[in-house]
């Protein structure tokens, strides 16, 4: 078992470094003039050892790409029972924002990140894939874990998971992408975070409030970022 323990850990380590090799090279020179090659020969590594950890080359660019996927999905499977999801998901973002959590982009070089994304026609469909699977995810999530403690897995009694899914989803995504948009204009991180802040408390308990209409449920609103 310890053994075990020790392979694990030993990979893992790999696959960051390779991870580590790659994102520089593709910020200096643009993802789609740098090879799998040059990443293995910069990771001290074989191109077949790339390939085992990371099948494509858009992989190696958003290699936490798993973990983004199946974040909302998360939330809305861990949420305390008869919370709503909506909420889940918006206290979150909040949190993650009040932060400045390194995944949001609010950190020094996270706009070469976006610029290279923006340069790439590879990645922006990477991107927009990636939108697709945390819809999906969130959805089969939304079905197995209802929003109400009256609905059953699999009702489709309320609105229909996959819409309501696509609300969520499509809301935390635009908050995520008008962040960028500020960031990228050259907008004070802070500046750029308490306006999507802001923006994102309405736009979720609005959410909230029409998925809940007619319910004696009264939302508490979170703290802005401070």
């Amino acid at each position: 078992m310890w053994g075990m323990g020790l392979r694990e850990i030993k990979k893992q380590q790999t696959r960051t470094a390779i991870a580590d090799a790659a994102l520089p090279l593709f910020l200096e020179h643009g993802f789609d003039q740098v090879t799998v090659a040059e990443v293995a020969r910069h990771a001290g590594v074989s191109t077949n050892t790339v390939f085992n950890y990371f099948p494509t080359k858009e992989d190696l660019f958003f290699d936490r790409q798993a973990e983004v996927e199946n974040h909302l999905a998360t939330l809305v499977r861990d949420r305390t029972p008869g919370t709503c999801p909506i909420e889940a998901v918006r206290d979150d973002l909040l949190s993650a924002l009040r932060q400045d959590h390194p995944m949001l982009g609010l950190q020094p070089g996270a706009p070469a990140f976006w610029q290279a994304i923006q340069d790439s026609p590879a990645l922006r469909a990477r991107e927009r894939e990636i939108g697709e699977r945390i819809e999906a995810a969130l959805a089969t999530a939304l079905t197995e874990h209802p929003p109400n403690a009256a609905d059953t897995p699999g009702d489709a009694g309320y609105a229909l998971p996959a819409l309501l899914a696509g609300a969520v989803a499509g809301t935390h995504r635009a908050a995520l992408r008008e962040l960028r948009r500020r960031v990228m204009s050259g907008e004070p991180p802070a500046c750029a975070r308490d306006a999507v802040a802001s923006a994102a408390l309405q736009a979720f308990t609005l959410l909230c409030s029409g998925l809940h209409a007619g319910d004696e449920r009264t939302s508490q609103e979170p703290q802005l970022p401070q």
